[in-house]
């Protein structure tokens, strides 16, 4: 789809730094959990625009984005102070690494990478497949969400530490279709923890964020 103006329905912190959007749907939009969205503002007289994955299980009148704060920024501190009813201009949907009805997933995840992982592995459980999610990171993000996912059957581990995170992705190998989501340095260390598991890097999907 073509550039198109939305308004933010809701805005909410969801961990330190870290917000999550709630995007009024574009007409015909239909982005699958995992996949990735252009935001394009005005700032200070400037257009900015950057790349946001997909944080919500299904797209209906609204979707969401997550998004991590960076105070040296330029869109980030502006969508942390935006208000329900201000707008941004979306396009999109992009990326091949998204929920394809699986019956069941693995999903590894580090940084802003956590929002489309969730989203994979809520679809995974929606559908009725098995889930797993493995989250490196030292600041928790969508607390609520892992709880609610952890409750409902998923196999979740928040580890900190390369060790732990290579430990717990021992575990969930081989329980479903494995996705990666996060920068250069984690995907390096998930393929290195899923060939120390036994398991095929080359056959999991994997968004690189750079």
């Amino acid at each position: 789809m073509d550039g198109t103006e939305v308004e933010f329905v809701d805005i909410r912190e969801v961990g330190p730094g870290t917000v999550a959007l709630r995007v009024a749907s574009p007409p015909g939009f239909d982005a699958r959990p995992g996949q990735f969205v252009q935001v394009r503002a005005t700032v200070d007289g400037d257009t900015v625009t950057r790349h946001y994955s997909v944080s919500s299980p299904e797209v209906g009148e609204t979707f969401e984005l997550t998004v991590g704060i960076d105070p040296g920024g330029t869109l980030t501190p502006w969508l942390a102070g935006a208000e329900p009813g201000d707008t941004v201009e979306v396009d999109g949907p992009f990326g091949r690494v998204y929920y394809e009805d699986e019956d069941g997933v693995v999903v590894l995840a580090a940084g802003p990478g956590i929002g489309a992982a969730i989203g994979v592995a809520e679809a995974s459980l929606a559908r009725g497949g098995d889930a797993a999610l493995v989250y490196l990171t030292e600041d928790l993000v969508h607390e609520d969400r892992l709880a609610r996912l952890a409750a409902a059957g998923a196999r979740v581990y928040v580890v900190g530490g390369e060790e732990r995170f290579e430990a717990a992705v021992g575990e969930v190998i081989g329980h479903g279709r494995v996705f990666v989501y996060g920068f250069a340095p984690f995907v390096e260390a998930a393929g290195a923890a899923i060939t120390a598991a036994g398991g095929d890097p080359g056959a999991a999907k994997v968004e690189n964020f750079g």
